[in-house]
């Protein structure tokens, strides 16, 4: 159960990172929001998505090298875990927002409980 809990927390992150990285306008459309041409916006952007995606990879690969295990679980729960409440912050201070962002937020919550479990499990 563990290997499944990291390979789907890490392809979510390497998903939404590849498309950030590589059709950040197209990406961020799909939620209503249009990115324009400005190049730094744009780099900040695909920094972001580059991030998310190696960090993505990380965590898969923490489900096949059990020296990585614990790592990716921490770095699974934390970046998830972030994502998904700094969104309720976002909600509560900006408003409700696309109901693509609300699902987005409780998948990076459960995803990140999920994270959470299977660090908890580990031996110390």
């Amino acid at each position: 159960m563990h290997k499944a809990i990291l390979i789907l927390a890490g392809l979510a992150l390497a998903v939404v990172g590849a498309a950030t990285l590589f059709a950040p306008a197209a990406f961020h459309a799909l939620n209503g929001t249009e990115l324009g041409d400005s190049a730094a916006l744009l780099s900040e952007i695909r920094a972001s998505g580059g991030a998310l995606l190696a960090t993505g990879v990380l965590v898969v690969a923490g489900a096949f090298a059990p020296r990585l295990t614990a790592t990716a679980a921490l770095v699974g729960t934390i970046l998830h875990l972030s994502y998904g409440l700094s969104r309720v912050l976002g909600l509560a201070l900006d408003g409700l927002p696309p109901a693509s962002l609300l699902a987005a937020a409780v998948a990076e919550v459960l995803l990140g409980l999920a994270c959470l479990r299977v660090l908890g499990s580990r031996p110390a």
